[in-house]
């Protein structure tokens, strides 16, 4: 069950791998598995699923991504939060991508688009796999006690306990939803439709549009408006000078 749950969540179902883990520690904590048969089992269940989006990664690219990114729950900044955790970790972060939720996916594909050697990313993604088992089959074997108690408590409660985890998760995701919602609100405070611009373009008005998303975005994107100057939105003071001040400006981002 352990190797079926991280192998099927490395390929990017939502399964929560973290109470396998816990608990396959504190059967070997009771004498019914061996600690370290665990961790092994736990590495080697991560590892083809890592193989399979770094390969993917590497012939695809941005495909790839686009795809996982899709899927998750803030799409607008997963490519863009993606990078930046590479840039500001380096080929490490692949060894704490493990422990960061939504990164254990998207991470070695972004190692293969990269061009990270296959033999580095073999290593760092090992070493990734086998700190995320240990550290949490340890956990599980060193609380096993509490652990029991807790799926003592549980079993009591039935199927309650699982329609109270079932609703714990609808909750996250419509709190996700709702932010969304409400940026999207403010953002229509002044807003003009592509529509509208397009047709003030055409009839010639003095209109000024300025593009405002970070260069990962448009690269993901691949999309630009004709005639946009390009700004990324944290150079927007260093650069202000560019912006033409006797037309009226059209801003636009994701």
């Amino acid at each position: 069950m352990l190797f079926a749950a991280i192998f099927i969540e490395q390929f990017g179902l939502p399964i929560p791998t973290l109470p396998f883990a816990l608990a396959a520690g504190a059967l070997a904590a009771s004498g019914f598995l061996e600690l370290g048969g665990v961790i092994a089992i736990g590495v080697l269940a991560a590892l083809p699923g890592d193989l399979f989006w770094y390969e993917l990664g590497r012939r695809r690219g941005l495909q790839v991504l686009r795809f996982l990114c899709r899927i998750s729950l803030e799409p607008d900044s997963c490519v863009r939060r993606t990078r930046g955790f590479f840039e500001a970790g380096g080929a490490p972060a692949l060894i704490i991508s493990k422990f960061v939720p939504g990164f254990s996916t998207v991470a070695p594909p972004m190692a293969g688009m990269g061009r990270m050697g296959r033999l580095p990313f073999l290593v760092y993604a090992t070493v990734g796999s086998l700190l995320w088992i240990a550290a949490f089959a340890g956990l599980g074997y060193a609380l096993h006690d509490q652990l029991e108690w807790v799926a003592r408590r549980a079993a009591r409660l039935g199927s309650w306990a699982g329609v109270a985890v079932v609703i714990l998760l609808l909750l996250y995701v419509a709190a996700k939803f709702l932010q969304r919602e409400r940026i999207f609100r403010e953002l229509r405070v002044a807003r003009i439709s592509p529509e509208q611009l397009r047709d003030r373009q055409l009839r010639g008005d003095g209109l000024q549009v300025v593009d405002l998303r970070h260069r990962d975005d448009i690269e993901f994107d691949g999309q630009r408006i004709a005639g946009a100057l390009h700004i990324p939105f944290e150079e927007i003071e260093q650069r202000s000078a560019e912006i033409a001040r006797d037309q009226e400006i059209v801003l636009y981002c994701t």
